[in-house]
């Protein structure tokens, strides 16, 4: 029991970096095209905004295996 909530646990560190690599390549174009940046801010917060879901979802599950499944 303990090992499957500590390998869901996982996905939350997964997901800093999926938020830090989607945050990483949103400046790495800005950069690249300063004119473009503003165009593509919507597409960042939804890219953040999945990576964050996925994290949390992760969160959610290894709780429920910790309190809820016995």
């Amino acid at each position: 029991m303990y090992l499957g909530a500590g390998l869901a646990a996982i996905g939350c560190g997964i997901a800093s970096l999926g938020v830090g690599n989607v945050f990483a390549k949103y400046l790495e174009g800005a950069l690249r095209n300063p004119s473009a940046a503003d165009g593509q801010q919507g597409r960042l917060f939804i890219g953040f905004a999945g990576a964050e879901l996925l994290g949390l979802i992760a969160f959610v599950v290894a709780i429920l295996i910790l309190f809820v499944v016995r």
